[in-house]
């Protein structure tokens, strides 16, 4: 997996777009329609004042009573288009906000749709940005600049339109004069892409810096690596600083430029609409409501032109989002056969984490159903490693691991969960309910199914919260572990693997957390990987690793008396 997850390309993004635009058609629809009747009704008033001019200025009839009937229909026009434009963003901003929980929505079922091996192996820190900051961005957009974006091209078209139909001129004039803003945007648009996708990264891999630092806070404390991680926080600073001076510059290139075509237009139809008027060619009633539309054509021009601007950081945050869709999975998840019955598999298994060096080399080995095995051994032994192919989380890349004649990390989330769940001293209380975190593992379960999965654990703490399962999860360290071993009791896996469950516990939770595994371990097959000699003596069988080989395997008393490895270890552990 690289360093960083993919990006969506820009005909992904769009495709996803159209898709999210074609789901609220209706809303889309009616948001034109309303913008239209907005844009039309503000295209009257200037319409009216040019009439007002012409009135007074040929003096014939009852010019008061025109005046006062024209100033009257335009105050009417202008207060229906504000009512129409507010009734216009009302159903944007509803439009917004639906869409924008779908594209959260979206991006949270694929990250939990991925596999376990794929899931462990991303980069935290690029996925919490794209979950947290580029969604959030992506919200924003969808919300704030469709229904502002739409109201202003609709907008801008109809002022355009009005003054070409007005007079042809001074229409191609004022168009001729916005040849400098598409210039500019034009420009912009071809460098924005790259700076805000380099925004992004930098970003994301700030977070990443700063979440492994950290995570591991007690490690670079006793190992005395503060300056180390302090100059690799300052590098990210430093790439995350100058990707964001780069995007910086290509606004102060672009609003400046814009700043000055926008002006044209207005000066342009000034210019020719005077020298028209004094050849008696147009009225001055028509080069007044021309230049009146131009100057309300600078209001649209000029939303769009910030928005163009966030549009681009938007799009690439649209396209991280959309990324995690082109995360590779490796195969096609695969249905378990149960040829082997629930036998676990292990045949001539190599693996390496870098590719440079084998952790694990030609493991074989066979666990039956209901056995009890211990997995013993020096550290970086690979007894960790063996649990996590063992568990699905990785996969071999020479050799197999399989669970009733499938291979475990083809196995899908759903049913891997069923057939083995993996144990570490890590363990995971959501902000939610107490029925709600044990739902995760059984989402059909009864309440009594859900009581039962407690009292197997000897989890009595929830009798007396005051809202008893619905109270909201706050749990120390011993209730914490007791309610993910209860998730594992609804879950009924018929294998567990247990990875130092106990390990960064205190003693007297560590005790409350071995008598709670007695519940969960009953009639299941159990691998553990034995820290203390103990846990070996009461298994089955012990399988041995030395330097990423199973070297031995046999019950405790054959291993004892055959006097290698486990051996050795057991007279040293015994016999200080």
């Amino acid at each position: 997996m690289s360093s960083q997850l993919p990006v969506a390309g820009t005909a992904e993004v769009r495709a996803a777009a159209r898709r999210d635009l074609r789901v609220e058609r209706r809303t889309v629809a009616g948001l034109v329609l309303v913008n239209g009747l907005a844009s039309a009704a503000g295209l009257i008033g200037p319409w009216l004042l040019g009439r007002i001019i012409d009135t007074i200025q040929s003096g014939s009839g009852d010019v008061l009573s025109t005046v006062d009937r024209l100033a009257f229909g335009a105050l009417v026009f202008t207060v229906v288009q504000t009512m129409l434009a507010w009734w216009a963003l009302k159903i944007g901003y509803r439009f917004g906000e639906r869409t924008a929980a779908r594209v959260r929505e979206r991006f949270l079922r694929r990250t939990l749709a991925l596999p376990p091996r794929v899931a462990d192996h991303l980069p935290a820190g690029d996925l919490i940005s794209r979950g947290s900051t580029d969604a959030s961005v992506v919200a924003f957009t969808l919300r704030s600049a469709v229904p502002e974006v739409l109201v202003a091209l609709v907008h801008a078209l109809f002022l355009i339109v009005a003054v070409l139909v007005l007079d042809v001129r001074l229409g191609l004039c004022g168009l001729v004069s916005l040849l400098g803003v598409g210039a500019a945007v034009r420009w912009y648009v071809r460098r924005a892409r790259p700076a805000y996708l380099a925004v992004a990264a930098t970003g994301a891999d700030m977070a990443d810096v700063v979440a492994s630092t950290a995570k591991g806070a007690r490690t670079v404390e006793l190992l005395g690596l503060e300056r180390r991680r302090s100059e690799v926080t300052e590098a990210a600073v430093t790439r995350a600083r100058s990707a964001r001076l780069s995007a910086l510059w290509l606004r102060t290139v672009l609003f400046p430029w814009a700043e000055v075509s926008l002006a044209l237009p207005v000066v342009g139809v000034l210019l020719i609409g005077g020298a028209l008027y004094a050849k008696d060619l147009v009225s001055l009633g028509v080069v007044v409501t021309a230049t009146v539309y131009l100057r309300q054509l600078v209001g649209p021009l000029d939303t769009l032109m910030l928005w163009i601007e966030q549009l681009q950081g938007a799009g690439a945050s649209y396209a991280r989002v959309e990324g995690l869709a082109d995360v590779p999975t490796e195969s096609e998840p695969a249905a378990a056969q149960n040829a082997d019955g629930d036998r676990i598999r292990v045949d001539n298994a190599h693996f390496s984490y870098t590719g440079a060096r084998d952790v694990l080399q030609g493991i074989d080995l066979v666990v039956q159903p209901g056995e009890r095995l211990a997995i013993v051994g020096t550290s970086g032994a690979g007894k960790s490693t063996l649990a996590r192919l063992l568990a699905g989380l990785d996969r071999p890349h020479t050799g197999s691991v399989t669970i009733g004649g499938t291979p475990v990390a083809d196995l899908p989330p759903d049913q891997l969960r069923e057939h083995v769940v993996l144990i570490t001293q890590d363990h995971h209380v959501f902000h939610d309910t107490v029925r709600d975190n044990l739902l995760i593992a059984k989402p059909d379960a009864t309440d009594e199914e859900l009581r039962g999965a407690l009292a197997a654990v000897g989890a009595t703490w929830w009798e007396d919260l005051p809202h008893g399962l619905d109270t909201e999860a706050e749990l120390d360290d011993a209730a914490a572990q007791q309610l993910s071993l209860a998730r594992v009791v609804l879950a009924d896996p018929h294998t567990l693997i247990l990875d130092e469950a106990t390990a960064l516990l205190d003693p007297k939770t560590a005790r409350q957390t071995e008598q709670s595994l007695a519940g969960v371990l009953n009639g299941r097959t159990v691998i553990a990987i034995a820290h203390r000699l103990q846990t070996a003596h009461d298994a089955d069988r012990i399988a041995v690793m030395e330097a990423g080989e199973l070297v031995e395997l046999g019950t405790h008393d054959e291993l004892v008396s055959a006097g290698h490895v486990y051996g050795r270890l057991w007279q040293t552990w015994h016999n200080p």
